[in-house]
């Protein structure tokens, strides 16, 4: 080790990755604790690159592989380019991984499946009971026929989980993978990170498990871990005591907010800035409805935004989506500042808009409207590129002035129609054809007022309730939704915080959701967490830390919600009195 190192953040992970190395070489299962800016990506991609020059050759000549589990597509084809594509690294989601050593037991499975739930109970009984149905998994939704039983992404984890209950399963995971890592550890499935640590950790497998993450930055909802540990400390606990990310300032605040795992900064001379805002002055009758008591009126809390803004402008800060994000804790309150308030109300799970799972969602937002974008630029050859190969060519003169006139009246719609007629008109023009997922779900949706069975009905109703919701909405909202998923707005909300960094980040912090109450959280952190009240401590304290440990250089929080004496007491131990102001208010209500 080098004692010439100036940079202390350098030198921590110096540290770490000795230790690292040394539990690798001891054949301890570890896991490596990395707070927010600490680089954990790297010291995976250092962990993989060492045993690949350690155990490479010896582990293919042995048909053996290091399997890296993450949690992305994203994330999979980074780790690939980071260890250019060695034949030895296995990296792959952790439901690809699963069902590529499940997937050949469909004996076993078929025996399984009914047991998941009583739904899948029902299912197997209306197709007639186990037969020799093929089990298929495409990430549709779980159905059983007579010929076919088609699981979903979450079927997959509890059937993986249960093998792992099962001697010959272990035996043939550690002949193809004796050495298994797992990327962002904090969103394993609970069932399955138990059932990992008590079959292949605490029974002593042989299996070499390494958890790279961070359990502060668990955000993902109840079924997630968060952290993993293991009886007679049979998990070796590695922390990363470096942020290359963040200036000093906000460094010192994150270590006095998360002393257990100090970090040091990268820079000693750096300055940073954090400034934190309340309205506490308000005088006005505040929010008493369910889930928004405590928060000011939604047009006083607009208010108090554009002030904020303001005022930090004033200070330099510029609000362009390259330079500053605005995160927004409630996606309610998110989507009314951009306009897409109404689509959401159509999803129970915001993964399903926000990550493209739904069918329409992914099919609009990535196929029509950035043919819409193109065309309007008039790049035409980029727009039929993004066409694909489902849809005729242009061969002659009449050709072209029929897409130009179905395009434009495509290009009015999406201004003044709903997204149902926008569905409609493309059905008929078949500028662009619907994806085959879309028309599947049309077909679906068009067979819901046939079924006359009750339960076909009940089975259906929430798939049809659903569709209805979103063709009902204007297509306007759905073109906000695109620009800001696809980082055209300088908001965000935390589904794309974690992982991200910033130069500026002003943190909105409100009522509006059940899960999340800031001044409570803040005053538990003072006062002590309510016996029981440890989830919802731990579920505020994460997103909040996730929140404030995403800038490089500024970082401000507007609290709209009044604060506790609790809260401001955490406030001014964690972010310096110095740094807390009170924003103003006149007569009427409005910032001054």
């Amino acid at each position: 080790m080098s004692n010439n190192i100036s940079n202390p953040a350098e030198l921590a992970s110096i540290i770490a990755l000795e230790k690292l190395f040394n539990t690798i070489d001891e054949k301890k299962c570890f896991r490596l604790e990395a707070g927010a800016g600490a680089g954990k990506t790297y010291s995976l991609i250092k962990a993989l690159k060492y045993l690949i020059s350690k155990k490479g050759n010896s582990l293919l000549k042995n048909n053996q592989k290091i399997a890296c589990i993450t949690y992305t597509n994203v994330a999979k084809d980074e780790i690939n380019a980071r260890t250019d594509n060695h034949p030895v690294i296995y990296a792959d989601t952790i439901h690809a991984f699963s069902w590529s050593l499940i997937r050949g037991l469909q004996k076993q499975m078929r025996e399984f499946i009914p047991s998941i739930s009583v739904k899948w109970e029902n299912r197997i009984n209306e197709a007639g009971g186990i037969k020799e149905q093929t089990v298929i998994y495409d990430l549709g939704y779980p159905k059983a026929t007579t010929k076919e039983i088609t699981l979903h992404h979450d079927d997959v984890i509890k059937i993986f989980t249960f093998f792992l209950d099962i001697d010959k399963f272990r035996t043939k995971l550690k002949s193809n993978f004796p050495i298994i890592f797992i990327d962002e550890y904090q969103d394993t499935n609970k069932d399955l990170a138990d059932s990992i640590v008590r079959n292949l950790i605490e029974k002593d497998s042989e299996i070499l498990v390494g958890f790279f993450g961070d359990h502060w930055q668990k955000i993902y909802g109840s079924t997630a871990c968060g952290l993993i540990n293991a009886s007679q400390g049979k998990i070796q606990e590695i922390g990363k005591n470096a942020n290359f990310r963040s200036d000093r300032i906000i460094v010192d605040m994150l270590n006095r907010m998360r002393p257990e795992l100090p970090q040091n900064f990268c820079d000693p001379a750096s300055l940073g800035e954090i400034n934190i805002f309340h309205s506490n002055d308000w005088e006005g009758t505040r929010r008493t409805e369910n889930h928004w008591q405590g928060d000011l009126p939604a047009r006083i809390a607009h208010n108090c935004l554009t002030k904020t803004k303001e005022l930090l402008s004033h200070k330099g800060w510029e609000f362009t989506p390259d330079k500053t994000k605005i995160l927004m804790l409630t996606n309610n309150v998110l989507a009314e500042e951009q306009g897409y308030i109404n689509l959401i109300t159509a999803f129970s799970n915001t993964d399903d808009y926000l990550k493209g799972n739904d069918h329409y969602i992914k099919f609009l937002k990535d196929v029509v409207e950035i043919i819409c974008y193109l065309f309007e630029k008039r790049q035409y050859g980029e727009m039929f590129k993004a066409i694909g190969t489902n849809t005729p060519r242009l061969t002659n003169r009449k050709d072209k002035v029929v897409w130009n006139h179905d395009l434009q009246k495509l290009m009015k719609l999406r201004e003044t129609g709903t997204i149902g007629e926008v569905l409609d008109l493309l059905t008929k023009t078949k500028k662009p054809r619907l994806s085959s997922k879309v028309e599947q779900a049309e077909k679906r949706y068009s067979q819901f007022s046939q079924l006359t069975k009750l339960e076909e009905i009940e089975q259906e109703q929430s798939f049809y309730d659903k569709v209805s919701a979103i063709k009902s909405t204007s297509y306007k909202e759905l073109s906000a939704l695109a620009r800001y998923i696809d980082d055209k707005t300088p908001f965000s909300t935390k589904h794309g915080v974690k992982g991200a960094e910033f130069e500026n980040v002003l943190v909105v912090c409100g009522r509006g959701w059940n899960n999340y109450n800031w001044s409570q959280f803040l005053e538990w952190s003072s006062n002590g967490i309510p016996k029981n009240k440890e989830d919802t401590f731990e579920r505020n304290r994460n997103l909040f830390y996730v929140a404030c440990s995403r800038p490089r250089k500024r970082l401000a929080i507007l609290f709209t919600q009044l604060l506790s004496t609790g809260a401001q007491k955490t406030l001014n131990h964690w972010f310096d009195g110095e740094n807390i102001h009170n924003l103003k208010f006149d007569d009427v209500g409005l910032c001054e």
